[in-house]
């Protein structure tokens, strides 16, 4: 079984004319601006997902700070959960500073979606204020059966790109010290942050209930990324994400051909890890 835990759709006015959502929304401007930054909707999904043989994707929208954008993406997701229920799940999505943001997850997840996410903080990383606002979030999520949280995260040196957050990881650290309890999903390989497992105090345990996901790898890591990990001891928390439609699946299945990891492996990060995490 192929599970993709990173996808992204729109609504379709988005997907027409995505300009006219850029006024006070600085973040999703940055991040489409360009032309050549792809929006699809959930049919070039579908599309997708049976020509690279993908079972279930994990559907998410984006993190509006307009409550009204915010309602309408997280419908679509819904939308499509109940429509194609075998193939497609979904996370509901928000700004988290949103005053909202609890009772949008809460509603979301009464819709039948299976977690939150990809929550990102652009502009600022994941600072006290951050924390701060992902507290009563997280407190949901728990509530609800510990559901995971997908949360943005990105290496904090190399190239700038479009999305690419002034994060530390300290930040990141941090992050999984604050919601020991919760079940979190750091895209983008965490920053890297999984190195860190083979220290011998304190961390396997702060780790102990943290994902990653290899969203935008062949950007941005050399296949090896696939065998560092597995050094590391955390072959059963990564998941195959692949920030569609930023990348097709292809990509990555390339990547792990190329990378020294077992066939046993490869399936467990391709989605036998998923399907133990999202039951």
């Amino acid at each position: 079984m192929i599970i993709d835990s990173h996808t992204h759709i729109f609504t379709e006015p988005v997907r027409q004319n995505r300009s006219q959502y850029f006024d006070n929304e600085p973040e999703f401007k940055l991040l489409y601006n360009s032309p050549k930054a792809k929006i699809c909707h959930i049919n070039e999904l579908l599309e997708s997902m049976d020509k690279y043989q993908v079972d279930i994707s994990i559907i998410c929208g984006f993190p509006w700070h307009t409550p009204e954008f915010t309602i309408q993406n997280n419908d679509i997701i819904i939308e499509s959960v109940q429509k194609y229920p075998n193939r497609i799940k979904g996370l509901a999505c928000f700004d988290a500073a949103w005053i909202g943001a609890a009772d949008e997850t809460t509603r979301c997840l009464d819709a039948g979606l299976c977690g939150a996410g990809e929550l990102a903080f652009y502009l600022s990383g994941i600072d006290n204020n951050a924390l701060a606002f992902l507290d009563p979030v997280m407190a949901v999520l728990r509530e609800k059966g510990n559901l995971p949280c997908m949360i943005h995260t990105n290496e904090p040196v190399g190239h700038y790109y479009p999305g690419k957050t002034p994060i530390t990881l300290e930040q990141i650290y941090t992050l999984a010290k604050t919601f020991p309890d919760n079940k979190i999903i750091l895209a983008h390989w965490g920053g890297g942050v999984f190195f860190y497992n083979i220290m011998k105090k304190e961390t396997k345990n702060i780790f102990k209930n943290i994902w990653y996901d290899t969203a935008a790898s062949p950007f941005l890591y050399d296949p090896q990324i696939y065998d560092i990990a597995v050094d590391a001891g955390v072959a059963d928390k990564v998941l195959l994400g692949t920030d569609f439609p930023l990348l097709p699946p292809e990509r990555y299945y390339k990547d792990m051909d190329n990378s020294k990891i077992s066939t046993l492996q490869k399936e467990m990060i391709l989605g036998k890890n998923a399907a133990r995490l999202y039951k």
